[in-house]
């Protein structure tokens, strides 16, 4: 088993019930299993400006699927919850990224691994290290802490809202 970390977010919607579903799909997953949920964030949108603010998180997984497989499988879930690609971080009904697979170092035309933007989020890098613990070593030595203290400030705002209890139909609730 590999220990991977998956980031969800979304904008469109009931954003709530989206990354809900996504978390408990993503633990239905063949070969899979759940190591972990952090909290959900609000967080300000990256790209265009005219769009409602995000809701993120990050879900820790242990897999036996190679990283383009669960690519595949990640991609099948945001298509399923309504995902439309179009306009470059334009607003979505869900986004699932593979943030760390493992110590897997990859750069095809496909998969980039750790995920390439990932240090530049504070809306990733927070709620990852929720659950990975902000010691976590990346493979150039640096800390989560440290990529953390170094990444530019997004108005990133802890929410209330859980895992377990789904909400009323509503945008963003």
């Amino acid at each position: 088993m590999t220990r991977c970390f998956i980031g969800l977010g979304a904008n469109l919607g009931n954003s709530h019930k989206a990354l809900q579903q996504a978390a408990n799909d993503l633990e239905q997953l063949p070969a899979t299993h759940a190591a972990g949920r952090s909290p959900i964030y609000r967080s300000a949108p990256v790209g265009p400006q005219d769009q409602a603010d995000y809701l993120n998180a990050v879900v820790a997984l242990d897999t036996t699927l190679e990283p383009l497989a669960l690519l595949l499988n990640l991609q099948a879930l945001e298509q399923n919850a309504g995902r439309q690609r179009g306009l470059r971080w334009g607003p979505r009904t869900l986004d699932l990224d593979i943030l760390i697979y493992g110590s897997t170092v990859l750069n095809s035309d496909r998969l980039t691994l750790p995920h390439p933007r990932m240090f530049e989020r504070n809306f990733v890098l927070r709620p990852l290290a929720d659950i990975a613990g902000e010691y976590w070593q990346f493979a150039d030595g640096s800390s989560l802490a440290q990529r953390l203290d170094a990444c530019p400030r997004n108005d990133l705002t802890p929410t209330t809202l859980d895992w377990t209890v789904m909400p009323a139909e509503g945008i963003n609730a």
